[in-house]
Parts: C-alpha cells; structure tokens; sequence
C-alpha cells in the first residue's frame, strides 16, 4: 500500500505506528516529530518531573531499538510545514529541515499548544507555561532554585493545580489565581471543586477565584539591558500578588494549521468521524488535535474534543485500522486522572448534561467518590483516594450497566455489588 507518514510523535502518532504494525502494515513507516526528544510521557511533566523524581528514560514511549526493528523511521528535531496532495491520496511532505518526504498514507497527530495569556509581562523571566519537555526542564530547574519561594499559578485546571501541589510540596508560597467562580469548573461538580479549594488551602496554598489579570510586573532592567525578572502579578482591583516564579495553565489549543493547508474541515480541532478519517475522507487524525463525535455511548451526541492520554491512544488504534482498509467504529468510555499531592483523581465517564449527583464517602476523609446521573442512569463518576471503586465504575459504565443513586449512597456495601443492568437501556452499551 506504499509509505505511511505520521505527522507527530505524539503518544497518538506513535500508537498508530505500533497498531499498524500489530495488525500486520509491513510497509515502510515515517514518523516525524519537531522536538529533539524521543517520543515521551506528558503526564508526569506536571508531576513526578518537576519533583526531580524521574529521569528520560522513565517518560520515552519507546527505545531506539524499538523504532528499528519495526522498521518505524523516526525523524526528530524537524517540523512538517508544508503538505501537497495528489488526486490519488499520496503526495509530499517538506519539512523544516529541507527534508522531502513522499507519502501514499497520511495521519495527523499533531497535538496541542498552550493557550497563551495576552496580558503585558508574559515576557519577563521567571515566566513559564508547561506544555513540552523543554518546558518541564526549564520549570523544574526554577522551582529548584531557592531563590524562587513565591510561585504564582494562572489556571487552577488540573495541570496549574498539579503544579501548585508541586510546589507547595518543595514548601513554596503558593497562590492560585483562577478566573472562573470554581475550580476545575468546566470538568468536575460543584462538590468535586469545593474538595478541591479546600484540599489546597488546607495544605498551605492561597486561592483567588474570580480573579481578573491586568498584567504581570517586572523589576528594573539590569545594566546590560536584559529582560527584568517577574516581581509581582496585578490583578484588575490593584492588588499585587507577589511573584518570584510565574506558571500560567489556561488550557491548550489544537494544532490545526496542516489540515487548513490541506482544505480539510476544522472546528476547534481537525474535524474526524467515528473512524478517525478527516473529512477528505482519507486522512487519518488522533489526539488531542481532533474534534470527533462523541465516542462514549452514553454521552451527549454531537461534536466532542477530549485531551486525555486514553483517547489519544484508543482513537490512534481506530486510526490506524482506517489507514489499511478497516472501517472500525470508536466507542470507549472515556477516563482521565490528575495527582495533586497525596490526592489521586480518577474519573470515568462524561458529566455533560447530568441532573444529579451522589456523593459517595465523606470529602473530609479525602477519601470519596461523586456519581452523575442522567434521568436515574449512571454517565460518569469522580473518584478521590478510591481506585477500586474508580475500576468498578468504569466496567460498568463500559458494559452498559448502571448503579442505582440509593445504592450509590450506602458506603455499606461495596459498589461493584450494586451494579445492575438497566431496566431500560438508554443508550447502546459501548
């Protein structure tokens, strides 16, 4: 069938080279990534690495050896920036580097960038964002240096609050500015967020909420003219929160820009369908990049974009099946994690468009679980500290069975007991 080219090497582009390979694809495979770095782990960026906890070789996906004998071409430190189509599908890629590269299969993994914040002083040093290892080295070696004991965190999303309990954990100052009237409001209940206010400030970091930025200020510039060293955040009332170390988390943006090139629709991300082709109808996108419909059975129909490491990697195995031929479907329940400290959340399922909530255990114990409920069924759950009861949710969320709100609420008898099928099903079971 000819050469495949995998823009991104990503956790999604690599597992399409691997699925590829697994379900017997013997052609040749490029894989091209512009970071100078082997294909790595994201997650513990925001974690175990800025801890100083881990080393390379504990986020790289693959070895060496590994990408040669699969016969997987790997090119690092070069950026795809130019696409031509023919009319039979194949074409070539130039990149960066000056590299041609002829292709007769296309996949797209080209991931998210950090949404920046457009306020005066994202300049100054001192400043950072976490997206990519570059970043993650920069902002470990910061939080080190003792002279940095004041950070400020913009975003309190999961990676600016996994930051902040970083920090806070190196006995930092911590302060948290979120804009919205929440935490993680876009994500998780109002009792989930309430937890998660009170978990931070009880382990010593101040939280603003409803905070509006007006700009980042910066001390005076040194002799030589250099950039001035952040000094303080200023927020829209004049208060001045005090800053030696700036970290700004207010989410990511999909990496659009090849499939405009390429005319294929884009919509908050490239545009795929339940069998990850684009809508040329023979490209294949994964990841966070992409807009899809919705893959769990008992979400809410329509067009869906979920940044998580479990999409990335089901949606690559669907990717990779429609470049050779297949036409299998994505359907999965959806799950996601965050570590904050000695907190660990595990969340299954989608809460788009519940109507009730139980709360399962005693937030204070730091120990819990809050259930979503659509018209008396079961569509998601936040688990804190409570990873069976995470696993038995998901398989029943997986096989289409649900968990009644009176039993959800009896700690007394352990959940995987109280799953039931449905008296009527609601939606096809994934």
């Amino acid at each position: 069938m000819g050469t495949t080219l995998i823009v991104g090497a990503s956790q999604a582009g690599v597992q399409i080279a691997a699925t590829m390979r697994e379900l017997g694809d013997t052609d040749p495979i490029i894989l091209v990534g512009e970071e100078p770095h082997r294909p790595y782990q994201r997650p513990p960026l925001s974690k175990k690495w800025l801890k100083s906890e881990l080393v390379p070789g504990d986020v790289i996906l693959r070895t060496r050896e590994w990408f040669d004998g699969q016969g997987i071409g790997l090119i690092s430190a070069d950026r795809v920036v130019t696409i031509h189509r023919n009319e039979d599908g194949s074409g070539e890629a130039s990149t960066q580097g000056g590299r041609r590269l002829h292709f007769d299969r296309l996949a797209l993994a080209t991931g998210s960038s950090v949404r920046r914040l457009t306020i005066p002083g994202t300049d100054f040093h001192g400043v950072h964002y976490l997206r990519d290892a570059d970043d993650a080295l920069s902002l470990e070696a910061a939080l080190h240096d003792p002279a940095n004991r004041r950070v400020v965190v913009i975003g309190g999303g999961f990676i600016g609050l996994e930051i902040a309990a970083v920090a806070r954990s190196m006995d930092k100052e911590v302060t948290v500015l979120e804009a919205a009237p929440r935490l993680v409001g876009r994500v998780v209940s109002e009792e989930t967020s309430a937890f998660y206010l009170a978990a931070h400030q009880r382990r010593g970091a101040k939280v603003v909420l409803g905070a509006s930025l007006k700009r980042i200020i910066g001390g005076v510039a040194d002799a030589a003219g250099r950039r001035s060293h952040v000094v303080a955040v200023e927020l829209a009332d004049g208060t001045a929160v005090p800053a030696d170390l700036v970290v700004i988390g207010i989410g990511v943006i999909a990496r659009t820009e090849l499939a405009v090139q390429l005319g294929l629709a884009v919509d908050g991300g490239i545009v795929v369908d339940e069998h990850a082709l684009a809508s040329d109808g023979r490209t294949v996108a994964a990841g966070d990049c992409t807009v899809m419909p919705n893959p769990y059975a008992l979400g809410i129909p329509g067009p869906t974009r979920i940044e998580s490491v479990n999409n990335a990697l089901e949606q690559a195995k669907i990717a990779a099946a429609s470049l050779l031929g297949e036409r299998p479907t994505y359907r999965s329940v959806p799950w996601f994690w965050s570590d904050q400290a000695d907190l660990k959340l595990q969340i299954a399922g989608l809460s788009t468009g519940y109507d009730q909530v139980v709360v399962r255990g005693r937030p204070d114990d730091e120990r819990f679980a809050v259930l979503y409920y659509r018209d008396g069924a079961l569509i998601a759950a936040d688990c804190v500290n409570q990873p069976a009861e995470f696993l038995a949710i998901r398989n029943a969320l997986g096989k289409g069975h649900t968990i009644t709100p009176e039993a959800a609420a009896d700690t007394d008898i352990p959940l995987k007991q109280s799953i039931t099928e449905p008296l009527l099903a609601t939606a096809e079971a994934p």
